[in-house]
């Protein structure tokens, strides 16, 4: 008979306790800190994670419950993570699947019966199948979520760790270093119907890989960010909508701060990269500070990243612009400061310059020295982001001012330098 984890027994799994063991003295990848100048998160204090903790809070770590009491708390620690770590686990270890999580009845197919706009209507679900939905993401919740305390270090020991079904919350908190680590499929196991998402309605999911929330002096750097054995473009239909188990990629949020994401590998997911939730969250004013570079964008749908608010620097990332789910790359939200530089964009499959922006209620966008290229091979030419979009959608013109001049750098290379940038990106490269 399978198990099945109340949320009660998710409670448990998140206070199990393991003793890890301190890492070997030579190990030191979990020592370094983020050079001076390199982006936004070396502003203010610098972001130095745990290089300074003690030996008796360097850890390596194997299981999900040793790596969430490790990450916990906010004295200077160092976290290695050994091979795959899987957040769909149970306190013994054994795999959990979403029937395990179900609780009150629920199924899908049960939910797709009751909840058929051909039979429900389009008002929102409600009673007791939406409950028992809502009481199972919550019980799934209660597992894959992992926090994060101030002064850490997480780094991957090797080439092979992952961490697989996990959501990590950066919340709250300052001072992370994220570094060598395999970031796969943070699947919801219970998606939402809204039939008032869009025009035709849409299933919505929990779960962004990361999601750096409140947060000030963060580094990501040298990560691999996938859907695993789920990606998007596999998922079922269903209402006439695309049945979506994940959110986002990394989303940096809630007047986050001084952040620097760099070298990273964000490979096909439909809805990536969001900074700014909310159009709304005045709080973010000032907030939202971001440099991206040297990031491989691969295949991805769209927001890569989308803006809001934040003084934000794009420069010398490679976009491989490819496939069905694709939209567009960067999009200026409100009061967006992008400044978006020496980039270059492989468009494949069809796609053209004039998709690359989007206007989301943006004013300006600033910057220049960007490129593109077809399929991967050819000459690079330069291109004008915002004189393509405005060709392309004269409705929402951008400008090209900018109120603000980049000056945390590691120096902008040119844009033929990114022609094999995608062999350097993602984790195993340190």
């Amino acid at each position: 008979m399978r198990r099945r984890l109340t949320p009660a027994l998710a409670l448990a799994l998140a206070a199990a306790l393991t003793a890890p063991v301190p890492a070997a003295a030579d190990d030191d990848l979990g020592r370094r800190v983020l050079p001076e100048g390199d982006g936004w998160a070396s502003a203010g204090d610098g972001t130095t994670g745990g290089a300074a903790a003690a030996d008796e809070n360097v850890f390596r770590v194997s299981t999900a419950a040793g790596f969430r009491e490790a990450v916990a708390g906010d004295e200077p620690k160092i976290v290695y993570v050994e091979g795959l770590i899987d957040a769909n686990t149970a306190p013994d270890g054994s795999p959990l699947d979403c029937e395990d999580y179900a609780v009150g009845g629920y199924t899908l197919e049960a939910y797709l019966a009751a909840y058929d706009p051909r039979v429900w209507g389009w008002e929102d679900p409600s009673g007791p199948l939406e409950e028992a939905r809502e009481a199972s993401q919550n019980a799934q919740a209660a597992n894959v979520r992992y926090r994060v305390g101030s002064n850490t270090t997480i780094v991957g020991a090797g080439d092979g760790a992952e961490l697989t079904g996990m959501s990590l919350l950066v919340h709250d908190v300052e001072n992370v270093i994220l570094r060598n680590l395999t970031f796969s499929d943070a699947h919801d196991c219970f998606p939402g119907w809204d039939p008032g998402d869009g025009e035709s309605g849409n299933w919505n999911s929990e779960y962004d890989q990361i999601e750096v929330s409140g947060s000030t002096n963060v580094w990501i750097d040298h990560n691999t960010f996938d859907d695993g054995d789920r990606p998007g473009a596999g998922q079922p239909e269903y209402f006439g909508r695309r049945y979506e188990v994940h959110d986002g990629l990394l989303d940096i949020v809630r007047a986050s701060d001084l952040v620097t994401v760099s070298w990273n590998h964000f490979d096909g997911r439909d809805k990536a990269l969001l900074l700014g939730n909310s159009d709304g969250r005045t709080t973010d004013r000032g907030r939202l500070r971001v440099t991206w570079h040297h990031n491989h964008f691969d295949g991805l749908g769209q927001r890569a990243p989308r803006v809001r608010y934040g003084q934000v620097h794009v420069y010398n990332n490679l976009y491989t612009v490819s496939g069905d789910l694709y939209q567009y790359s960067l999009g200026a939200g409100f009061e967006s400061q992008l400044y978006v530089e020496n980039n270059l964009f492989d468009l494949r499959d069809g796609h053209t310059a004039g998709a690359l922006l989007y206007n989301w209620g943006g004013t300006d966008v600033g910057g220049t020295g960007n490129g593109v290229m077809t399929d991967g091979r050819g000459r690079i030419t330069r291109v004008d982001l915002v004189a393509e979009h405005n060709a392309a959608h004269p409705e929402a013109l951008l400008g090209t001012g900018s109120a603000w001049t980049p000056r945390l750098d590691t120096g902008v290379q040119p844009v033929h330098a990114l022609r094999g940038l995608e062999r350097k990106t993602g984790a195993g490269l340190l």
